[in-house]
């Protein structure tokens, strides 16, 4: 494999696939395409990209469902891209799994960049930077890049789980939106900070279901978040 890493680029714009596909091998990325939802189902599962930059609009099987055959059993990171900007398609997208979200139009250097800083951020979490977290009954091992709540997997993304880890390694202190953004996206990021409520939602829903008698997330109105790990009384 090319030393960059392997991408799986998925739009139905032929033109679109070519220019980013350019930029990418330019970058010394291998680059992998597909037209359709289904064809890049297959490629995925044949060829285990190292991420995948997904259009929502496919024909036949769509972006969205894609992404949520993906997770199912794999953690690649998933950058989408759409031609619409509202705040629910960005919601939507991020709640079946997706790591980062981009509009259209955009510039092929911006896509670059953040497939550079998504790669950048996973790759330096499997390399086990720092020992294991233990908090109340949630492990979070960066070297396995796995979480688990009450002995039981949380099948978490690339994104949540560097949001999650980050924060549990600093118990108590308060990130802003900002702050979580620049941990899960490293040196680049989109200044949307409200995708970070969406990804903290889903943090605690997987984590609900495998440990439903504790908090570990909570709210600071006006200015963010905090890993506070706590049983919930009677």
């Amino acid at each position: 494999m090319i030393e960059g890493g392997r991408i799986l680029v998925v739009d139905d714009e032929k033109k679109l696939v070519g220019l980013v596909k350019a930029y990418l091998e330019r970058e010394g990325f291998e680059v992998l395409t597909a037209y359709d939802g289904e064809t890049a189902l297959d490629l995925f599962r044949d060829r285990s990209p190292d991420l995948v930059v997904l259009d929502i609009m496919l024909p036949g099987l769509d972006g969205l469902e894609f992404c949520r055959q993906v997770r199912r059993d794999s953690r690649a990171p998933i950058i989408m891209l759409s031609a619409r900007a509202d705040e629910v398609d960005r919601v939507v997208g991020l709640e079946v799994g997706a790591d980062d979200y981009v509009t259209k139009p955009f510039s092929p250097r911006e896509l670059v960049a953040r497939v550079r800083a998504v790669l950048r951020r996973s790759r330096l979490e499997e390399q086990g930077a720092s020992p294991p977290v233990q908090r109340g009954p949630l492990l979070i091992d960066r070297g396995r890049h796995a979480v688990e709540a009450s002995g039981e997997e949380v099948p978490l993304t690339a994104t949540e789980f560097s949001m999650l880890a980050g924060m549990a390694e600093r118990p108590g202190q308060v990130f802003s939106r900002s702050q979580l953004l620049a941990m899960s996206q490293g040196d680049y990021f989109e200044g949307y900070e409200r995708t970070v409520d969406t990804h903290v939602k889903n943090i605690r829903k997987k984590l609900k279901e495998k440990a439903g008698d504790w908090d570990f997330i909570e709210t600071v109105h006006g200015v963010g978040y905090r890993f506070n790990a706590r049983e919930k009384k009677a």
